[in-house]
């Protein structure tokens, strides 16, 4: 057991690799005549326990990652005190729509069968949740798209939000900030989404984007993941998302007793991959980076 058993160093609790059966073998091969059940109840005793693998370690960490978080919060605070619009956005997992397993529990008489294997060929489709969360009306706003998750579908996605809501909600607001994660569709080096935010945003609805994104690895802080993925992810425990009006049923009725609102809405324009954006494009942009860690923090403005 020495070389197969770990533990807690601050409450004490042991746990071991091996199954008590194989200890069982070990110990009858040595001469003790011993039941599994008994060395279940002896590892109790001496303070061993079933565990499961936990979450705890994190990956490398950029230098600037307390500098970046100071920044994200002075540009919350400072549009904020301005009634400007801030929004965090990110794009949820992606989902298999049809009669597929779904993690978690609901009351029910009898089980609801599904299939035993996610093929994505027995799918009826796939869902991609893009989410557009609103930090001061508490709002939140998913675009369900079929096809793929591109920086065309996250700019389209946020710019219908301002078309139907966010124009509506703040009149008067000629700036907005967004809040970003630092890789996917939304990502800092990504051309196309710095080329989308401009000519179909910027330009079009005359307003000024300033966009702060999230070190690599603390995605978790990015308000959209714990204030509505979570919530949607709490509504729709342990129910097949057997189809796309199962699913904008679940989004729509999205609550919770701060005051969280949900909309939600079917895309299903193809979005295909691998668009490029030519230097000379990009060179037109009206991009100001900001001093304090450029490569996060960018002001874009209309042209």
């Amino acid at each position: 057991m020495k070389h197969d058993t770990a533990g807690d160093p601050m409450t004490g609790v042991k746990w071991t690799r091996r199954t008590t059966d194989k200890i069982a073998c070990e110990l009858q091969n040595l001469g003790v005549k011993v039941s599994s059940k008994t060395v279940g109840r002896l590892l109790k005793q001496l303070g061993f326990s079933l565990r499961v693998n936990h979450k705890k370690l994190c990956g490398a960490t950029s230098e600037d990652r307390d500098t970046q978080f100071a920044c994200i919060t002075e540009l919350r605070e400072r549009f904020a005190a301005a009634g400007h619009p801030i929004i965090s956005v990110d794009t949820k997992k992606r989902e298999l729509v049809g009669l597929f397993k779904n993690g978690g529990q609901t009351w029910n008489r009898e089980p609801t069968l599904v299939k035993d294997h996610d093929f994505r060929s027995e799918s009826n489709g796939v869902a991609i949740p893009y989410g557009v969360y609103d930090l001061l009306a508490n709002r939140g706003t998913v675009f369900v798209g079929t096809s793929y998750n591109t920086p065309d579908f996250a700019v389209n996605a946020i710019e219908k939000w301002w078309r139907t809501e966010g124009r509506q909600r703040y009149p008067a607001a000629r700036d907005l900030a967004i809040l970003a994660d630092a890789g996917g569709s939304n990502g800092p080096r990504c051309r196309g989404w710095k080329y989308g935010l401009q000519t179909r945003i910027c330009n079009r609805h005359r307003i000024t984007i300033t966009v702060a994104h999230y070190p690599s690895g603390t995605s978790k802080w990015n308000p959209v993941e714990h204030r509505l993925f979570s919530e949607i992810s709490k509504n729709w425990a342990g129910r097949p998302l057997d189809s796309y009006e199962t699913i904008l049923k679940y989004l729509r009725t999205t609550t919770t007793s701060s005051g969280l609102r949900v909309r939600a809405h079917l895309v299903r324009r193809r979005y295909p991959k691998g668009v490029k954006i030519s230097d000379e494009r990009m060179q037109a942009l009206s991009v100001t980076k900001e001093e304090t860690l450029p490569k996060w923090n960018y002001t874009i403005r209309p042209s």
